[in-house]
């Protein structure tokens, strides 16, 4: 049973493949003429973004039976596609909800309490007390969008402090609790100070927060997105900031961003994106949000957790 990585991931998922028995090819330094080759006595996939799992491409995997993909989105794998080939799909969103937690929270009281600006100042030797006052988040309503492993954990993170915490899900109920107020979109936008995004992409995600979503806000807000950055409209965001709708911005995730990451200021940079660049009050980090030394070990092997449970179970 071969398994092709085309990405790398932590080596733990390739040690406990093999010590099942499986045989691990390292495909991701390979030109894709030789990996379309190398996929053609392929069972398994390993990947986190590099290329779009579709027809085009699994048509050169015939005897494929899994893919599992390293972090939580699946926008790049075609899933009606694979569960009519009986293409098993893993993904490992517990892996780095922790990561996103935290990450969330620490782009959300740097905006509050303006520590980027503080620090830039202070380096360039600017002793600037009252253009660095912050604001508390005590007494704060924070509306999540989204409530599965990232949003609940991003919850959990916020109990320590005296918010309200509203949380929309459309595709989950009942998870309400005494701290978790279950609630509609109606409900945010009358509310919330601040909103987080944790949802996944896909057509009815795509560009959620555009001009439309931010005049429906009563009062101004923090916008936090740590999901994918096509939920977020850059020239809607830019102009909120603009018009003051939205006080500040902490984007882990950005709409333009290429699927490779590391091309991203090789191409002209939009005249939106380069408005939130220069702007003191929008924080912006290279989707590392659920990218620690802990998740990269996690994900990996929570996705050998999940194949071998399968793999163990055909065998007995």
């Amino acid at each position: 049973m071969k398994v092709v990585f085309l990405d790398s991931v932590h080596s733990i998922l390739a040690e406990r493949l093999s010590a099942a028995g499986m045989r691990c090819e390292f495909a991701w330094e390979y030109t894709k003429e030789r990996i379309l080759a190398s996929l053609s006595d392929a069972s398994g996939i390993v990947l986190r973004s590099r290329f779009t799992m579709n027809e085009e491409l699994l048509q050169f995997a015939p005897q494929l039976k899994f893919i599992a993909r390293s972090g939580s989105g699946l926008e790049n794998i075609d899933v009606d596609y694979c569960n009519k080939r009986g293409i098993n799909i893993y993904n490992s969103p517990e892996g780095n909800r922790n990561a996103v937690g935290e990450h969330a929270l620490g782009m959300l009281l740097s905006l509050m309490n303006h520590l980027h600006t503080a620090d830039r100042d202070v380096k360039s030797g600017i002793w600037n007390r009252e253009g660095n006052r912050g604001v508390e988040l005590d007494g704060k309503t924070v509306g999540i969008i989204g409530y599965g492993n990232n949003g609940s954990a991003f919850a959990k993170k916020l109990r320590g402090f005296d918010v309200k915490l509203m949380a929309y899900d459309k595709h989950k109920k009942g998870f309400g609790d005494h701290f978790v107020m279950e609630c509609a979109m109606s409900a945010l936008y009358k509310n919330a100070d601040i909103i987080s995004f944790h949802i996944p992409q896909n057509a009815e995600t795509l560009f959620m927060a555009n001009e439309n979503f931010f005049k429906k806000f009563q009062k101004p807000i923090i916008l936090i997105n740590l999901s994918r950055g096509k939920i977020v409209q850059t020239k809607a965001l830019a102009n909120a900031l603009k018009s003051g709708k939205v006080i500040a911005a902490g984007l882990d995730v950005l709409e333009y961003e290429p699927s490779d990451f590391a091309s991203f200021f090789e191409n002209e940079i939009p005249e939106d994106l380069r408005f939130l660049l220069n702007s003191d009050n929008v924080i912006l980090s290279p989707h590392v949000g659920g990218w620690t030394d802990e998740s990269y070990f996690k994900l990996s092997n929570i996705l050998a957790d999940k194949i071998l449970a399968d793999f163990n179970n055909q065998e007995n």
